[in-house]
């Protein structure tokens, strides 16, 4: 089935959930529902990963790279298309599914920083129908922040972001990269230096890049150099130590959790008692009665 771009009908689909507005970088993440239908797109300058969460399997017919392609997609399938690339979908029964776009200036960045090739060289495959758990786990965890609305999370989005792009990278690149693989952690003098950052920072919404651009890396080698001194993430390490602020807060001060959220840099109440319980097994609340008992 052959069919010319310039005369199907451009997709006009209007997302239920958009991370347009909440300043993402680098990516965007949408939620679709639609019933059946179809549409043409083009994003030049974008990549796009669209991620199946339909309970039920929609036949779906696709055109993309002069080939055509027919099958069922059920929740988990995942289809890719580089940038640049026309795309056309008829799909049959309504349609429920998210759409992922990562910039190409990013992922040629995201390759000039980690391959030992030129980033301008790299190209993606395009997939029709594939499975990837490790990009289904990302995207349902950008999922979640976008259907929670998390405000203050930069840093958690920056590596989520970051992730997908190496895996892209690593696997769907017309040709394999060499990814080089660093044995040692950080320096003990720069580790100190970042962690006082995150230390006189934590009401901040951090970015990963201003992490790395301290050390002057970089986010894809910071972020691995840091676990390997530390043991977890550069999220992880600032929900503890903002964990840690919130216990020293409800021991030493008469502030309401609501403000030890805020001082702490949770955007509410329920964001530092979700994090709070996960890390210590008990609400702020009763932390502080039993460290005022005691």
């Amino acid at each position: 089935m052959k069919m010319p771009f310039s005369n199907l009908p451009e997709c006009t689909c209007t997302p239920i959930l958009s991370s347009q507005s909440q300043g993402w970088e680098n990516i965007l993440v949408e939620q679709f529902q639609h019933p059946s239908g179809e549409g043409a797109t083009q994003y030049n300058n974008e990549h796009t990963i669209c991620l199946s969460l339909s309970p039920r399997p929609v036949r779906f017919l696709q055109i993309k790279a002069g080939k055509t392609h027919s099958s069922l997609y059920g929740k988990g399938d995942i289809s890719i298309t580089p940038a640049q690339m026309p795309f056309f979908a008829r799909w049959e029964g309504e349609d429920h599914y998210m759409q992922i776009r990562l910039t190409t200036q990013f992922i040629q960045a995201i390759a000039s920083e980690t391959l030992d090739t030129h980033p301008d060289r790299l190209e993606l495959a395009p997939e029709f129908r594939t499975r990837d758990p490790q990009i289904e786990a990302i995207a349902l965890m950008l999922l979640t922040e976008l259907q929670q609305n998390n405000v203050g999370s930069a840093l958690y989005i920056n590596s989520l972001t970051n992730v997908l792009a190496v895996h892209l990278i690593r696997n769907y690149a017309s040709i394999k990269p060499n990814i080089p693989i660093y044995s040692a952690g950080l320096p003990e003098r720069k580790l100190a230096h970042v962690v006082e950052y995150i230390h006189h920072h934590l009401e901040e919404d951090i970015k990963l890049s201003d992490l790395a651009a301290l050390l002057g890396m970089s986010q894809f080698h910071f972020c691995r150099l840091f676990k390997q001194s530390l043991g977890v993430t550069p999220y992880q390490y600032l929900l503890q130590q903002r964990v840690e602020r919130a216990k020293q807060l409800l021991k030493q001060t008469d502030h309401s959790i609501m403000e030890i959220a805020f001082l702490c840099g949770f955007n509410s109440h329920s964001h530092l008692t979700k994090q709070f319980r996960q890390l210590t097994g008990m609400t702020p609340t009763v932390y502080r009665s039993q460290s005022l008992s005691v």
